[in-house]
């Protein structure tokens, strides 16, 4: 008796998992307009437990959508020594989705360019982004999907202003450059301990990232760990961060192109030159 009342436990918790990422996807959907009538989008699939629970729910919430769109689950194999090549196309053949697999080897790129022992993150990140920007554009895929959750954009802020000196983050919808692929991130609301819960409970066939996964000096581990140190002392503390992102003052910070300060009560003789040489 008491197995059974776990399972039955087990069954309605994770009913209330899959129920509220499907909410919060959702809900940051419908927030941001990620997704709209027409729309082909590439859904990014690198193996990992984001990316999966990400194509997973886009398909869910495909079926009772109030838009019509495509979906395409791209993956990237850049030809890093023993990558499992059969997991990915053999997991979306059986659920009968359209994907593609783009093979380019950017590992070659990685290792020669990084020094040993340096972080090889960015530059991977670069020329794999590249690469499927250049994909969407061939093939006319005007979205682009990115496995991107909450912490991940928490994380992004804190590593621009430690390392960068800016206040930025990753935003839940960006237009690349050119303006022709739109880039979203469904999970922006979505914490990572739900995500990867969902992924234990599906059973998704982790890919672990063996090039730069094994570092275990990276500036975004160091954040990792300080935000978690933070909310094992104040839980929540992670999403009060977040949403301090949707509630922007601008008058509040210190960006002059953002707000005019020189201006500010100003009788004219504002934006003079303070900065004399001495005599």
């Amino acid at each position: 008796m008491q197995a059974a009342e776990r399972r039955v436990r087990t069954s309605v918790n994770t009913n209330k998992l899959r129920k509220r990422l499907r909410r919060q996807v959702g809900q940051a959907i419908g927030d941001y307009n990620m997704i709209e009538e027409g729309d082909r989008i590439m859904v990014c699939l690198s193996g990992g437990k984001d990316s999966y629970a990400m194509l997973d729910i886009l398909l869910s919430l495909k079926k009772a959508a109030p838009v019509n769109f495509e979906l395409l689950a791209v993956n990237m194999d850049q030809k890093q020594p023993g990558f499992p090549e059969h997991v990915l196309p053999e997991y979306l053949g059986s659920l009968g989705v359209p994907y593609h697999i783009i093979e380019k080897d950017t590992y070659s790129t990685v290792t020669r360019v990084i020094p040993e022992g340096k972080t090889m993150c960015s530059l991977c990140s670069r020329l794999r982004r590249g690469t499927l920007y250049g994909f969407a554009k061939e093939h006319g895929y005007n979205k682009m999907a990115l496995g991107h959750h909450r912490d991940d954009i928490v994380e992004t802020l804190f590593l621009n202003m430690f390392h960068g000196g800016r206040l930025a983050a990753m935003p839940p919808k960006l237009l690349n450059d050119e303006g022709d692929v739109t880039v979203i991130r469904p999970l922006a609301y979505c914490k990572e301990t739900d995500l990867a819960r969902y992924a234990e409970v599906m059973d998704f066939p982790i890919i672990p990232c063996n090039l730069c996964g094994s570092q275990d000096n990276l500036q975004r581990q160091n954040i990792k760990a300080m935000l978690a140190d933070w909310e094992r002392q104040q839980p929540g503390r992670t999403e009060t961060i977040f949403r301090s992102l949707t509630n922007i003052a601008p008058s509040q910070l210190a960006d002059r192109s953002l707000f005019d300060f020189a201006g500010l009560g100003s009788k004219g003789a504002g934006g003079a030159n303070w900065l004399r040489s001495e005599d």
